[in-house]
């Protein structure tokens, strides 16, 4: 960031909403990343937000204290909003989430810059990403393929909303990428013009601090969705852990039993691994970074972490056991070099991405991260006067339906008098919608279009708010 954009950063009040842990993660992140500012973190009551420890673990490596998070209840945020005044807010947390925030960030007597974002990788761009975001000032995505992907899913929908590029928070250093990998991808780039290097790279690769040999699985809630196929992956864990017992396994969790997550996760994996199990199959709910500071290789379906392990030089394997699909959320990973079946992580084969696919996907360079800079325009127009306020737009069933939103969203953190009320009418409603809708696409419809990197149609997940 050049000197005059940390000048007008100074000072600047920045606040980012959040509930989920992710959401906590992603955002303090990337406030992490920008001099200058007074960032806070406001935490709102959900059913998903992220417990006392899951706030430490995320917040670990971000450069937030804990004295600048403050964890609120949902009917006291305006108020404290109004007391604090910031110059922009972050929100971040899911779709149902940023829209309910967004109505009370539109109440507040000094409107801040809205800026919103995904908290990880967004490849497919889904319609229900863009459409709860709508009315956000400004939309950061984390690679050149999401910015076309939600530019033209914009189009598609009739939703203009400005978008900017930033460094995923976890793809900022490739320090301990192999020594024989660094050169390849350094050659590689010999022969590109200048200023187009794939990615930042320290001159001297860190000293690890223990010995690299953990084998890593970043568990998702929502892929595989079949409980048999989950089943698969954990017997390929114990396959892998018992192929070498000089080396651990280690089965990386977000939520402790009891805890929530950003998704509902139905077939939990520490359902699925057997009790007695081999002792170098271990399971840990440290942070990623953390899980990666001792790794040899990384295993997930689709998970951001493997963007994460790229970033630190440890080499990955995207399981394509199930296939390659927008529904398994893996298609990112085509051309990448990364992708691989079960038997190659029991063998231990893992490998480095493609240089040709990293600059395009994550590791662009970072003077093209210019997300901070939009959002300082943004912050001089509005303090001109000359930012056109773009609002949450007003619920089409009226009060009901904004107080069906509500209370979707707060669950039993809503204290008002409607909220069980209109939860017990309009659930089975709802379920009923969404069966209709799903019967609509029982062909794939765009999610099954490998041509696009968008969706137009309601996810497959079954993901509901409602915990």
């Amino acid at each position: 960031m050049s000197g005059a954009g940390m000048s007008r950063s100074e000072g600047l009040r920045v606040v980012a909403i959040a509930d989920a842990d992710s959401f906590v993660k992603w955002s303090a992140s990337l406030l992490g990343g920008v001099p200058g500012i007074r960032p806070h973190l406001l935490l709102v009551a959900t059913p998903l937000t992220a417990s006392v420890e899951q706030q430490r673990t995320a917040l670990a490596g971000t450069g937030l204290a804990t004295e600048n998070v403050t964890r609120i209840a949902f009917a006291r945020a305006a108020a404290w909003l109004e007391g604090q005044r910031p110059d922009v807010v972050l929100l971040a947390g899911r779709g149902p989430f940023v829209r309910l925030m967004g109505r009370v960030v539109d109440a507040l007597t000094h409107r801040p810059v809205v800026v919103a974002g995904l908290p990880g990788m967004a490849i497919p761009a889904q319609r229900g990403a863009l459409d709860y975001r709508r009315h956000a000032d400004l939309l950061v995505v984390h690679s050149h393929r999401e910015e076309r992907a939600f530019t033209e899913l914009g189009s598609r929908i009739g939703v203009r909303v400005p978008t900017a590029l930033a460094t995923l928070p976890f793809a900022r250093s490739r320090s301990r990428m192999l020594q024989a990998d660094r050169a390849r991808v350094l050659a590689a780039d010999a022969g590109r013009p200048a200023g187009t290097l794939v990615a930042e790279r320290p001159d001297v690769p860190r000293p690890v601090r223990a010995p690299a040999t953990d084998i890593v699985f970043a568990a998702q809630a929502l892929v595989p969705v079949g409980r048999d196929e989950r089943a698969e992956i954990a017997a390929t864990l114990v396959r892998t852990a018992e192929a070498d017992p000089n080396r651990r396994v280690v089965v990386k969790l977000r939520s402790r039993p009891g805890e929530s997550e950003t998704h509902l996760e139905r077939d939990p994996y520490l359902e699925l691994l057997p009790v007695r199990r081999p002792q170098n199959l271990v399971v840990s709910y440290d942070s990623m970074a953390q899980a990666l500071s001792t790794a040899a290789g990384l295993v997930t379906v689709s998970s951001t972490a493997a963007v994460e392990a790229v970033a630190l030089g440890v080499p990955v394997i995207a399981l394509d056991s199930f296939g390659v699909s927008k529904s398994l959320l893996n298609t990112v990973f085509v051309g990448s070099g990364l992708l691989g079946g079960r038997s190659e992580v029991v063998a231990g084969r893992f490998r480095h991405a493609h240089p040709d696919w990293l600059r395009d996907n994550y590791f662009h360079p970072a003077a093209e991260s210019t997300w901070w800079r939009h959002v300082e325009q943004l912050v001089a127009l509005r303090r001109a006067g000359a930012l056109p306020v773009r609002r949450v737009p007003a619920a089409r069933g009226g009060a009901m339906h904004e107080a069906w939103h509500r209370a979707s969203v707060l669950g039993s953190e809503d204290r008002t008098l409607g909220g069980a009320a209109v939860l017990t009418l309009g659930v089975p409603a709802t379920r009923i919608l969404g069966a209709v809708r799903r019967r609509r696409t029982a062909g794939g419809g765009t999610w099954a279009d490998a041509a696009t990197d968008f969706t137009l149609e309601p996810n497959p997940f079954h993901d509901s708010i409602r915990r």
